[in-house]
């Protein structure tokens, strides 16, 4: 709240401030220090101030302004005024979390909130515009109305999730947010949700360390997921009209689950209670297989749901209740919609013609997996090569066939063959989606012969495309032109492209002697590649461009990157690098992590020294959600003599508020042996097909 009055008693100044609305106690916050700040206000008079580091006030401009255009936004949205008279955001320098929504005071890591005009890279700025909009959106959802208890996290974090995306689509609508959304959100909710040691988003909450390992990607990413279908199968107006009515009801109080369905209920008619709780207190989703039922005159489909096992397990009897759409070759602009009640059901396609490609769950937005008859998929193979499939409907596919694939409905082989179909791709998010699956199959086949075959065929997919969007910033870019830029580059840097480790060594050699800066949305990029070399040498440089800035964001860039080199000594020199006084306390497990990056030595020696140091890492880290980031280190092994070694030292060394997160890297590793057992032959085999 705002000073009232200041008065000095003796040596004390006495500090008065206004009085604050009815409030839980969690979200008081005081700050006390030497800062800058920038100030402006909304349009409804609103004073907003980003405070900053001293000397870095410039730096607090762009938080400000997207403050200032999300403030109104979410007044609107809400139908409710941000109640109190000011807001505060403020970059803290040892911050554990990204950030925390204190009542007008919200605090964040200096990375969430600090944006350089000419050392920030575009991805970072997203970031920075996400994390603001998530905050600012809990000023609504979690403080003037909150959860009855910490079963419902959900309620204040899941919305936050989806909001955030909506505000950032407000403030910067070429940004694309909303397609980039599915592989920032919704594929971790059904990555995480898809192994057995997940929970249900509402879970009873019984000691307090049971909380930190509930802010999880199931309170956020699975949460925000059902929030987009739901408010997809009510429509945007009903759903807003009924978070409005939720929040007036409840405001300055606390509010379940149930109080938030029947408020939606009220304003769409629709049986939300009866459809939410089945996503809501169920582990898992489901899988829709789906096979064609045409006539001469008609085109039906019919579909099927069981639950999504991760490890292909099909016994179990769980349903929900599973909104579907579906959009045809003919009619591909009006979806069909239909709501599965039970095991099975059958669609008539609005407007499709015998020989169409049908396409279920377009833009998804349902939290489902998809199991295509094979007809089904061979007619959409020539919409994805000519794009005549949206770019988040070309996306799921090969997303879907990844995940089918990894837990053994499908086969590795088949996926690899189907990535074929995209030789015309060039949507970044598209791209990212694959490179991201590609990186994973990469990271299973480390060890292996075939790993140098499987690099040879990212420089085969990547390559032309880096040439095509060239290595300097255009005037032309767009906002994902710079994210693709820089996934190309650490792509094809550690697939061994040659041209691409020479230019990055040439674009490093100049920066470092003080000749042109790389820029910015790249630079992270080149430090990556350079570090591949393995030499002492370029270990000296980066270490020197670390202590020689204060951009916490550069710093960031070199101190995560460190460790990624084949030098077994350096990686050993920069683990203990991590532990000391030059990183911080909240950055230490993400350098770590960077060494357990550098392929199966690196994950070797991670976990040896993870293992020495644990009694440090337990008092430092006391639980909390650091101490489970280090704990998931250990998820990328793909061995049962790993999975045996890991699962007796946390026998015998309690991880607490990590026990779930051990479950779930144990139960990782099972996976990926199992899957490299699996496919391992035959990948290996078609790799030699394609002559790589």
């Amino acid at each position: 709240m705002p000073v009232i009055k200041e008065n000095i008693e003796g040596d004390l100044k006495v500090t008065t401030y206004d009085r604050t609305p009815i409030m839980s106690t969690y979200l008081v916050a005081f700050v006390i220090g030497e800062f800058d700040y920038v100030e402006g206000k909304d349009r409804n008079g609103v004073l907003i101030r980003t405070y900053t580091p001293v000397g870095k006030k410039a730096q607090g401009e762009f938080s400000l302004d997207v403050a200032i255009k999300t403030l109104p936004f979410y007044n609107d949205y809400f139908e409710i005024p941000y109640p109190l008279p000011k807001l505060d955001l403020i970059a803290i320098p040892d911050f554990s979390a990204g950030a925390m929504e204190n009542w007008g005071l919200v605090t964040y890591r200096e990375t969430a909130l600090l944006v350089d005009p000419e050392n920030t890279s575009s991805g970072t700025k997203q970031w920075v515009a996400l994390v603001v909009g998530h905050e600012l959106a809990h000023q609504w959802f979690g403080n003037l109305v909150t959860m009855e208890w910490w079963t419902h996290l959900w309620l204040n974090e899941g919305f936050a999730s989806w909001v955030e995306f909506l505000c950032v689509d407000h403030c910067f609508p070429d940004w694309n947010i909303w397609l980039q959304y599915v592989n920032m959100s919704l594929k971790r909710a059904l990555q995480l949700d898809a192994l057995d040691s997940s929970h249900p988003i509402e879970v009873p909450v019984g000691h307090p360390n049971e909380i930190d390992e509930i802010f999880d990607a199931i309170s956020y990413e699975k949460g925000n997921s059902i929030i987009r279908m739901l408010q997809n199968w009510l429509g945007a107006e009903p759903f807003r009209k009924g978070l409005a009515l939720y929040l007036k009801k409840f405001q300055y109080s606390n509010a379940f689950t149930e109080d938030l369905w029947a408020a939606l209920e009220e304003s769409s008619g629709q049986p939300v209670n009866k459809v939410m709780s089945t996503w809501t207190s169920q582990i898992g989703f489901p899988m829709i297989t789906t096979e064609l039922a045409e006539t001469t005159d008609e085109v039906r489909i019919k579909v099927r749901q069981q639950k999504f096992c991760a490890n292909g397990d099909d016994s179990s009897a769980q349903s929900w209740f599973v909104p579907i759409s579906v959009i045809s070759q003919s009619n591909p602009d009006k979806a069909t919609c239909y709501l599965l009640e039970g095991k099975e059901g059958e669609i008539l396609i609005e407007g499709a013609k015998p020989g169409d490609w049908i396409k279920v769950n377009p833009g998804l937005i349902g939290m489902y997996r998809l199991n295509y008859s094979d007809e089904m998929l061979k007619r959409l193979l020539p919409a994805i090569k000519n794009q005549a499939l949206g770019a988040a409907d070309r996306l799921g596919i090969q997303e879907d066939l990844f995940a089918l694939a990894k837990a053994g409905y499908n086969n590795t082989a088949n996926l690899l063959t189907l990535m074929g179909a995209y030789v015309n791709e060039r949507n970044y998010v598209v791209l990212s989606s694959i490179n991201g699956n590609l990186s994973e199959l990469g990271s299973l086949f480390s060890h292996l012969p075939c790993f140098t075959q499987f690099k040879a065929m990212r420089r085969r997919i990547f390559s032309r495309i880096l040439e095509e969007v060239g290595w300097e910033k255009k005037e032309t870019d767009g906002h994902t032109d710079a994210l693709l830029r820089n996934m190309l580059v650490v792509t094809l840097g550690k697939s061994d492209d040659e041209q691409v480790l020479a230019r990055c060594q040439e674009l490093f050699n100049t920066h470092y002697t003080g000749g042109k800066q790389i820029e910015a949305d790249i630079r992270g990029a080149v430090y990556l590649t350079v570090r591949q070399d393995g030499t002492d040498e370029t270990y000296r440089k980066l270490m020197d461009l670390f202590n020689k800035t204060d951009l916490h964001e550069e710093r960031e860039r070199v101190q995560r990157i460190l460790g990624t080199g084949p030098n077994a000594a350096l990686r050993s020199e920069t683990l203990e690098f991590a532990m000391s006084e030059s990183v911080r306390s909240n950055d230490t497990p993400f350098v770590i992590h960077g060494v357990a990056n550098a392929g199966p030595e690196g994950r070797d020696q991670t976990w040896a020294f993870i293992k020495n140091k644990f009694p440090v890492f337990l008092e430092r880290y006391s639980g909390g959600f650091l101490f489970t980031r280090l704990v998931q280190v250990t998820s990328n092994f793909t061995t049962m003599d790993h999975y045996k070694d890991i699962e007796k030292f946390f026998a015998e060394n309690k991880a607490p508020s990590a026990e779930r997160a051990v479950k779930q890297s144990l139960e990782s590793i099972k996976l990926r042996a199992a899957w490299l057992e699996r496919d391992g032959e035959s990948v290996a085999q078609w790799f030699t097909e394609q002559g790589l």
